[in-house]
């Protein structure tokens, strides 16, 4: 990871949707800065920013198979297609499936410049994105899976490699659980998985390491007494423990082997019990010295928002970009003056920061600030 004084922002000027969820067809020119989107429940507002959110690798911001993104009455397939403006100039991108690719994970295409990407992951030299979903809200008290997904995609705005490599290290080990289902005893195979389990991941262990270093650092530059607290995070997993203190090399050893005498105890279990999937995100409020699952659910969404801007502000430093938010219902779930702390930090950023809600006049303090638009099923206009 290397970072970058000089920031530039990369905004979305327009966004092209085609048969995505209630969208049969939309194309909307968007400004930079803030972009209100308001509107009933279920007119479409978290849609526009899930299609935003396909603008990174992943399956978004609901994590949703793409044939249930693809709209009802379609043809099984969406398209995407956003263009950017940014330091570099004006780059367009374009992802999506053809309704013969609905059954498969594997068939989203990504196209920048109107040329075939090579994976999804090229879309991160263009632009990042961030988001918080009120889903997220239960973040903390929640299982540790969550965190860890939520984790990773934190270190993914940093880190382009860290999917990819998160990816080789699902599907080695999924082909030691199938041995271990299996009975098989052919320790070739089983050395041959371990070894990649092991060096992919010691290398996710010392990314997330390192992002936690690093966006505990920037929090530290929170003011202790503003709306958002200032909150402690480490990383509950041994990899990740190792991997700041011993080199590299050695702990890859050290886990490799760690598998290997923990054959017969995971072949009893049915599953890998060793390894970064294992790991947690250990959250704590520090103005009150409190794990953040014990807070009130309004302590843990300022803290999940004071994480996030934090996060954001590091991957604008680090990348040399500002990322894009996505913040859904933000502004239901803080009292006024966090809206205004928030609205405040947004600018100081300068970042594209999309937001929705069911009232605009949560939203009245941006006017004049912020690009204002009505969701009403299916159609984006003004707001009057």
């Amino acid at each position: 990871m290397t970072g970058s004084a000089k920031q530039q922002q990369t905004h979305i000027s327009k966004l092209t949707l085609t048969n995505f969820r209630n969208y049969a067809a939309l194309a909307i020119d968007l400004d930079p800065g803030a972009v209100v989107f308001s509107g009933d429940n279920g007119a479409g507002k978290t849609n526009l920013l899930e299609a935003i959110s396909l603008l990174t690798p992943g399956r978004g911001l609901r994590r949703a198979p793409y044939a249930e993104v693809a709209r009802e009455g379609g043809d099984g397939g969406f398209a995407l297609h956003a263009r950017l403006d940014g330091p570099d100039g004006q780059v367009e991108i374009g992802t999506g499936i053809a309704g013969s690719d609905t059954a498969g994970e594997g068939g989203r295409r990504v196209r920048i410049n109107g040329a075939a990407a090579r994976s999804a992951e090229d879309m991160l030299e263009w632009l990042r994105v961030v988001w918080l979903t009120p889903a997220m809200d239960g973040l903390f008290p929640g299982p540790a899976a969550d965190r860890r997904r939520f984790l990773d995609r934190l270190v993914l705005a940093i880190d382009p490699g860290h999917g990819q490599c998160a990816l080789e290290y699902e599907k080695a080990m999924r082909g030691r659980n199938r041995l271990l289902a299996e009975g098989s005893r052919d320790g070739a195979w089983f050395d041959a998985i371990e070894m990649q389990m092991a060096e992919t991941g010691v290398a996710i262990a010392a990314a997330r390491a390192e992002l936690v270093r690093l966006l505990a650092a920037m929090i530290d530059r929170l003011p202790g007494d503003g709306p958002f607290p200032q909150a402690d995070i480490g990383i509950s997993g041994e990899l990740e423990g190792e991997v700041g203190i011993s080199p590299a090399v050695d702990v890859e050893e050290r886990f490799r082997r760690i598998l290997a005498e923990g054959r017969e105890r995971d072949r009893t279990a049915g599953r890998t019990l060793d390894g970064p999937h294992r790991s947690d995100l250990v959250v704590r409020h520090r103005p009150k010295a409190m794990p953040a699952e014990l807070c009130s659910t309004g302590e843990q969404k300022a803290l999940l928002v004071g994480i996030v801007l934090s996060h954001a502000r590091l991957t604008g430093e680090m990348s040399g970009m500002t990322p894009i938010l996505l913040l859904d219902e933000i502004a239901a779930h803080l009292d006024g003056g966090r809206r205004a702390a928030l609205f405040s930090i947004l600018e100081e950023l300068n970042c594209q920061a999309f937001m929705t809600g069911t009232d605009a006049a949560l939203f009245d303090s941006l006017k004049g600030r912020a690009q204002f638009l009505t969701v009403d099923h299916g159609k984006v206009r003004p707001t009057i």
